[in-house]
């Protein structure tokens, strides 16, 4: 039974274990030589027949189960070898496959299905994808393109024997019956088990560039252009010298008193009707509820 540590370890601990729906027997660990030692010699149909009829907390029950885990990890391990070529590591998918056969081993019904090998394999193999689901992906990508790219892994290996030579992306397009769009999309979803960081230096860049230094930035235009686009909304609601008098400071840099000679007013009168201006339009854009009166107590549209 020592061969079944690595596994009891993970039961209790493993980053699949929060996702058992079926409690697994907590004194697995426990089990001593003197609970297990009458229950080797009994077939599969009988110590199914323990697990099925006998409280959780029996230490015989999870010996029965510890037994059947070691009969039956042989299939586990064939559920793994799927995922061969995939970067997890196969001891960590083999110790969420364990978790998969003890979830069909808690729920086997010999009345629906008469052979726990065939009852198994779908839970062990649904653990594993929900592994890679909720666990293994760092960006989402969708469930339709998660399951061709198993598909491409699968064929690749199988093309790769029949051609005897890598296949193309024709010949695995042909073989799959989907578009060479739709199997570049399932090639590029790989990246996402492992995306590159941003902050690691590229290859053969100068001065050790890294990818965040060829990243866009936000366009600052756009912010001017929604903020020009919110003062446009109250622009009307200035009179026409104020609208002069923001126009000619802004967008034609004169002075107070460059102005004031134009509009034929003082520079004190300038700078008056200039704050006031701007005081409306910062209230109004903020939406303050103490607005000021309107140009020092006049109504919009009309002159002070």
């Amino acid at each position: 039974m020592a061969a079944l540590s690595s596994r009891k370890e993970f039961v209790a601990s493993g980053p699949a274990a929060v996702s058992v729906a079926e409690p697994v027997p907590g004194s697995l660990a426990l089990v001593g030589p003197e609970a297990s030692r009458d229950l080797v010699t009994l077939d599969d149909r009988a110590l199914l027949s323990i697990v099925r009829l006998m409280p959780r907390a029996s230490e015989r029950r999870a010996a029965a189960c510890e037994i059947l885990v070691t009969r039956y990890e042989g299939l586990v391990w064939s559920c793994v070898r799927r995922y061969a070529r995939g970067p997890e590591p196969a001891e960590d998918l083999a110790q969420v496959g364990y978790v998969g056969l003890l979830k069909a081993i808690n729920n086997f019904d010999p009345a629906l299905c008469g052979s726990l090998a065939t009852y198994a394999q779908p839970c062990i193999n649904g653990e594993i994808k929900r592994y890679f689901r909720d666990y293994r992906w760092q960006i989402r990508v969708k469930r339709p393109v998660q399951e061709l790219m198993l598909n491409v892994r699968a064929a690749t290996g199988q093309l790769t024997q029949d051609l005897g030579h890598t296949p193309t992306e024709s010949d695995l397009a042909r073989h799959l019956g989907v578009s060479q769009d739709h199997l570049r999309q399932a090639q590029r979803a790989e990246l996402a088990f492992q995306p590159s960081s941003l902050d690691a230096p590229l290859a053969g860049q100068p001065a050790m560039r890294t990818m965040a230094d060829y990243l866009g930035e936000d366009d600052p235009r756009l912010e001017r252009m929604l903020a020009m686009r919110a003062v446009a909304t109250h622009w009307g609601e200035l009179t026409p010298r104020e609208q002069s008098i923001l126009v000619m400071s802004f967008r034609g840099g004169l002075t107070q008193t460059e102005i004031g000679r134009r509009l034929q007013i003082s520079q004190v009168h300038v700078s008056r009707l200039r704050a006031h201006a701007l005081g409306y339009l910062r209230s109004r854009l903020l939406d303050l509820e103490d607005t000021p009166a309107h140009a020092g107590g006049g109504h919009p549209g009309q002159d002070p």
